[in-house]
């Protein structure tokens, strides 16, 4: 009897429009990012299009971020940007500030070659935008680069095309004193939070991301 009353309720739960479906996770542990929002909105702007994996996004809408936080973590995805194009990849991002970059590092999407700002090494592709210039340049405007974002605790890497760009320690005296320099400087909770939303950028342009995959680390 107690067997048949545990097989309704399992049945019951499986069948329950409220219950969310097991990710699976592949070899090495990623799962993909399928739940997003407006960024301090609800429901996914017209102007961000998700279809088989492939994020399509058209100038206008506000940015996207996903419905899940994160402390530290992997994340693994593709990009590629119109010409002349500017977007980002923002992390432990707080939805209790005002714009995300306000609370959250970024790891940089631009057009090097005809984005405003292209040329200075602080502002382009695969860098912490403001902070640290990334090591090696991406692909041209209109292909597909490949990146990596590692969070652990406070050590921070990105990855760009299979080689690390960008290696630094969030809140060590380097950190610091890069902060106090830009206009992060005026946000006091800029790179304090210890776990947040994932954020796709809205910065006017047209980008496309795929293949967003992520794996939690342990807590340290």
């Amino acid at each position: 009897m107690l067997r048949a009353y545990l097989t309704i309720v399992g049945l019951a739960l499986a069948l329950s429009p409220t219950a969310a479906p097991a990710q699976q996770t592949d070899a090495e542990g990623f799962r993909p990012i399928t739940a997003w929002h407006a960024y301090r909105g609800a429901g996914i702007p017209p102007q961000w299009v998700i279809e088989d994996g492939v994020i399509e996004h058209t100038p206008g809408g506000g940015d996207l971020t996903s419905d899940e936080i994160f402390g530290n973590f992997e994340l693994a995805f593709d990009w590629r940007i119109a010409p002349g194009g500017n977007s980002g990849v923002i992390y432990r991002v707080s939805e209790d500030y005002g714009a995300p970059y306000s609370s959250g590092p970024e790891y940089q999407v631009l057009d090097n070659a005809a984005a405003e700002g292209g040329k200075d090494p602080l502002q382009q592709a695969a860098g912490c935008y403001g902070l640290y210039a990334p090591t090696s340049a991406a692909r041209l405007a209109g292909e597909w680069n490949s990146a990596r974002v590692v969070v652990d605790g406070n050590h921070v890497e990105h990855w760009l095309n299979g080689q690390k760009v960008v290696d630094y320690e969030i809140a060590s005296p380097d950190w610091r004193a890069r902060v106090a320099a830009t206009k992060f400087a005026a946000w006091p909770e800029y790179g304090t939070i210890s776990e947040g939303h994932i954020d796709l950028q809205d910065h006017g342009s047209a980008v496309s991301y795929r293949d967003i995959r992520i794996r939690r680390l342990p807590d340290r």
